[in-house]
């Protein structure tokens, strides 16, 4: 059961939750950029807390994917800024009809958008997910019960201040976005047992906190999995443009989730593309299969395991294939179900490949990175769902909602 101070917090976001939900667009939409003003405003104060964090986590040895989530700049909070006043311009879901039919006996139906109530999510590091997780929130009439990791508390408490500021300006209840600040381990396990108080959490984090979710939570959850992503270039691909997807797949940011892990080659163009990629993705650890490794016999052995991993880093597996059943069983085998892309000029190929790899999120002839709420259109996101249900893929407003039928009728009565 979970203590008293965290269940009252629980409670606090609620009974904002309850506010929300009948809140006008406008009223959102003045919250949202009145909060974005105030992380600007405060940006100073944010990036010395965030700095103190980094600190901390340098001197504790923390690597430098770690860190490089962990990071806040200037640009990072102008990007989270950003995020917000992004979805102001976005329409509000709640109350959108989704579909409606009236029965043969003139009762009229509607199914219609309403707010989830209190949206839990656990993550680590990246505090820029604070901003993300509590605008979307906001927008889609939610409570942001939010619990971030020790390494970022104060960058999560200075940037929380900031938002709570900017909504209760615009009149709406600060406890809209409410931050746990006891980061023990023991409140992890009491957050994702708050069964009457969240309505959906959203982990986002590694396999361990994962694993303590799907096994401990007593709460319906969305799994924000592993980015265990490949780009498969195909016979007929432009070696060019696969070159320049390969590198922006991998090096544009490779400490996340949508960063290619694996990538995998038809024998065909093998000899002509991998050394020369090989070039481009300078400074990155490559490890091969015995296909690869005969056309680049500098690289390591690729093991199982290094096909199987996410690695948030600059190392890369490489995998030279037969043709396109084996790049599709192989992808099968080791995905993580998040993002897979094809480089083809095969129109045939190209189909297949979306019919048939199974995956949150199918490209083609363009990198991984483009997975993401903003880059697709969504705003920011909440996460990227490698679940079939209730969400799949990236998670903007409408998975942020759920909805409730509306019947209305003139006396009818059940015969």
């Amino acid at each position: 059961m979970a203590t008293t101070p965290l269940l009252k917090l629980g409670e606090r976001a609620k009974a904002a939750a309850r506010v929300l939900a009948t809140a006008s667009s406008a009223a959102k939409d003045e919250a949202l950029g009145l909060a974005a003003e105030a992380l600007e405003a405060r940006g100073t104060e944010i990036l010395a807390a965030n700095a103190r964090d980094v600190a901390r986590a340098t001197a504790e040895g923390a690597g430098p994917t770690v860190v490089d989530r962990l990071r806040l700049t200037e640009d990072r909070l102008a990007s989270m800024a950003a995020g917000l006043r992004a979805l102001v311009r976005l329409a509000d879901p709640v109350g959108e009809v989704v579909d409606g039919w009236v029965r043969p006996n003139g009762l009229r139906v509607r199914r219609v958008r309403v707010p989830l109530g209190v949206v839990g999510v656990v993550y680590e590091n990246r505090p820029n997910v604070t901003s993300d997780a509590a605008g979307l929130c906001l927008k889609a009439g939610n409570a942001a019960f939010l619990r971030g990791s020790a390494g970022a508390l104060e960058s999560n408490q200075a940037i929380t201040a900031a938002l709570r500021a900017g909504i209760e300006k615009a009149g709406l209840p600060p406890d809209a976005v409410v931050l746990v600040e006891d980061v023990r381990h023991e409140t992890v396990e009491e957050f994702v047992r708050l069964r009457g108080v969240i309505d959906c959490l959203v982990p986002r984090g590694g396999p361990s906190l994962v694993g303590l979710v799907t096994e401990r939570a007593t709460v319906p959850y969305v799994i924000d999995g592993d980015g265990n992503c490949h780009v498969y270039v195909d016979a007929s691909a432009d070696l060019a443009m696969a070159e320049r997807i390969v590198v922006n797949a991998k090096l544009q940011r490779p400490s996340v989730c949508n960063a290619m892990e694996t990538l995998l080659v038809h024998r065909a163009v093998a000899p002509q593309f991998l050394p020369r990629v090989a070039r481009s993705l300078r400074g990155v650890e490559l490890v091969g299969n015995q296909a690869a490794r005969a056309v680049l016999p500098a690289i390591g052995a690729a093991s199982e395991e290094d096909f199987a991993t996410e690695f948030l880093g600059l190392k890369l597996a490489v995998g030279v294939v037969d043709d396109l059943d084996e790049a599709i069983a192989h992808i099968a085998r080791y995905s993580s179900g998040h993002s897979e892309a094809i480089v083809t000029s095969d129109y045939g190929a190209a189909a297949r490949f979306v019919a048939e790899v199974d995956a949150a999120a199918v490209l083609v002839n363009a990198s991984t990175r483009f997975v993401d709420g903003g880059e697709l259109g969504l705003g920011a996101e909440i996460g990227i769902s490698t679940q079939k249900l209730h969400a799949r893929g990236p998670m903007g407003l409408r998975e942020l909602t759920s909805v409730k039928y509306v019947i209305e009728g003139d006396g009818q009565v059940r015969a």
